[in-house]
This record gives structure tokens, C-alpha cells and sequence, in this order.
């Protein structure tokens, strides 16, 4: 008697596929648009090339690829480590904990965009990190830990140049400047262009790293840049830095994270 295949599935089998489609599909989110997938086609590319030597006895070639797959994991965690970092912290964040309720969220923006125009039309640099789901306190004590509710007033006394807080990132959590003369990572993203200095390389360090946002208020041009996911925004105006911080904030009382476009 030949058996019904639909017979031999269970509910678990449904789960067991459910349950890697997710992680698949959060993994694909994870490189998506980054260094990532470059490093991933030519592992498989090295792969296809091993299969090749193999298949035409090719011995040197097959010898020496075969050894490097030895090293591989190693590789694998040694070029993905910031992914893997960003990838655990993901899992484990809590969609239940968002960055504020809207009325806080909206005055910190009000606050955040006044100072910026502000800085920006005297090309005083700056450089404001906002928290959103992952926390920063490693960042927020390797700097000035301040505690003060976010203010115009605040963040413009903070960049000015004859202050002792003006070098360094200033950390925002929820309404609240967490710390100021903070020091950030930088990228190594080779591809970024020379006209961004050691600002616009830790704004955009601190979000290949975390999920958190950045505002950057270049000295030499005056221009406004935003940093998310890794993406940098440049040149824009109030108005748009008002919209990309709603954006990104406001969504975060319901969503998850972006990417600046």
C-alpha cells in the first residue's frame, strides 16, 4: 500500500519551517545593503570553486581550498563580528519597550532640531546620539554622565567651543541627555567619502554597532547629516531632519528599525 505523504507531516514540522523562515528572513534583514553580501558571494564563490576542483581532480587546488574551509568559522566570526553583535542583540530586544511615549518623543525632536539649525547656521560642530531599543551604556560612561532633561539651551551650551563638553557625542535616552563628551567607534568603511572627518566616522561607527541614531552638524560645511543602520543622510534641512527624526522615532513606538534611503 503506497502511504499518503500528508500523513507523515505533523504540526511540528509546520513550526520547525516556520521557525527557520523567520530566522532566515531576519538574517536577509541583517545584511541587507551592506559590506555583508559582498563577503558572502565570495565564500560561495570559493565554495563553487572547491566543488569544481574536485569534481575535475584538480588535487593542488582542491588541497588548498579544502584547508582554508578548516579556518572558515574562524574567518567567519573574525569578518562578521559587528554583524553578529547587532544580529544576537536584535533577538534578544524587547518589541515591547519603545523609546517614549509621543509627547516626550515630539518635545525631545522640537529640542533636538532647534539646537541643530541653530549650530548649523554657526558651524559649531556636533554630534547627538539617540538611543532607541539597545541600550548604550558603555558609551554613556566612557563619557561626562549628565542626566539633564534635552534642551536648546543645553545642547548649544554643550558644543560651544569654549566649553570643556564641547569634543566628543552628546547620548540621548528617552528626554533625557544621558552623557556628554562621549567616545564613539568609527568605521572602517573605506567607501565613505573624504570629505567626512572623525564625526561623520563615529556617527556612522555607533550604528553599524547598535541601533541607535545619529545627528551629525558638520564644523567645515555647517551641513546637517543623519546616520541609521549604517546609512548616512547628508545636506539636510530642518524640515527633513524634523521628518527622519520622526521617522525613526515616533515609528519606534510600534515598529522596529530602519535605514536611511
Amino acid at each position: 500500500m503506497s502511504t499518503n505523504w500528508l500523513e507523515l507531516i505533523t504540526w511540528r514540522d509546520f513550526v520547525d519551517v516556520f521557525l527557520v523562515a523567520v530566522i532566515a528572513y531576519n538574517l536577509l534583514l541583517l545584511i541587507r545593503g551592506t559590506r555583508t553580501v559582498q563577503i558572502l558571494l565570495g565564500l560561495v564563490f570559493l565554495a563553487g570553486i572547491w566543488w569544481a576542483a574536485r569534481e575535475t581532480e584538480l588535487t593542488v587546488l582542491e588541497t588548498l581550498l579544502r584547508n582554508f574551509i578548516i579556518f572558515l568559522p574562524f574567518a567567519v566570526i573574525v569578518l562578521f563580528q559587528h554583524e553578529i553583535r547587532r544580529g544576537l542583540a536584535r533577538f534578544g530586544r524587547n518589541p515591547l519597550l519603545g523609546f517614549g511615549s509621543h509627547e516626550k518623543v515630539e518635545t525631545t525632536i522640537h529640542e533636538i532640531v532647534l539646537a541643530t539649525a541653530a549650530l548649523a547656521a554657526k558651524r559649531i560642530g556636533a554630534l547627538i546620539v539617540i538611543q532607541r531599543s539597545e541600550g548604550l551604556r558603555n558609551f554613556i560612561e566612557n563619557g561626562i554622565e549628565l542626566d539633564a532633561r534635552v534642551s536648546y539651551d543645553l545642547l548649544v551650551n554643550i558644543f560651544s567651543p569654549d566649553t570643556p563638553l564641547h569634543d566628543g557625542a552628546v547620548i540621548i535616552n528617552q528626554d533625557r541627555v544621558a552623557a556628554a563628551a562621549c567616545f564613539l567607534p568609527l568605521t572602517l568603511d573605506s567607501e565613505l567619502s573624504t570629505e567626512f572627518g572623525t564625526r561623520h566616522r563615529a556617527a556612522l561607527g555607533i550604528t553599524e554597532e547598535t541601533d541607535a541614531m545619529t545627528v551629525v552638524v558638520s564644523e567645515e560645511t555647517g551641513k546637517i547629516s543623519v546616520a541609521v543602520g549604517g546609512k548616512l543622510a547628508s545636506g539636510l534641512e530642518s524640515k527633513q531632519l524634523r521628518n527622519t527624526l520622526y521617522q525613526y522615532l515616533i515609528a519606534d513606538l510600534s515598529t522596529a528599525e530602519g535605514e536611511v534611503e
